[in-house]
């Protein structure tokens, strides 16, 4: 079953933390000095929220948590059929889990993370996500630029 995921980049945590724990009514699943995390059922969200250095503030990107990675690669494959570029990383350790990912950007330059989680990891971790491609949109036909 998949569940959308959104990582939000934030300077104040503690507010943020407050926000989201009256928006939600319940306090994060996960919860690090750098890092939060909820894991609600309804509505069926993977929220996360952490502070990175220079980072924007804000949506940092969305994505779509799956059980298995038998969804993972059907996804993936979802996205490659539509000629969308993808990046995989397996073995991932970012966000205080091990999760197997692929990376894409929508035509927007969205960033999606589409992610198998198999257990936590003890720090934050490092992804690939400077490194992820770009799929371009295609130039309306007459126009120039």
């Amino acid at each position: 079953m998949k569940r959308i995921h959104i990582h939000i980049s934030a300077e104040d945590l503690p507010a943020t933390k407050r926000f989201y724990s009256a928006l939600f009514g319940q306090d994060p699943t996960v919860g690090k000095a750098d890092y939060m995390k909820w894991m609600l059922d309804e509505p069926r969200i993977n929220l996360a929220v952490s502070q990175r250095d220079g980072a924007t503030r804000g949506v940092d990107h969305v994505g779509i948590q799956v059980d298995d990675d038998v969804e993972l690669e059907a996804v993936n494959a979802a996205l490659q059929s539509a000629e969308q570029t993808t990046l995989a990383e397996p073995g991932a350790q970012c966000c205080y889990a091990n999760s197997n990912k692929h990376w894409a950007r929508d035509p927007q330059g969205v960033v999606w993370e589409m992610f198998h989680t198999m257990d936590a990891a003890p720090t934050y971790g490092h992804d690939l996500r400077d490194e992820i491609p770009h799929t371009p949109r295609a130039k309306p036909a007459g126009r120039c630029c």
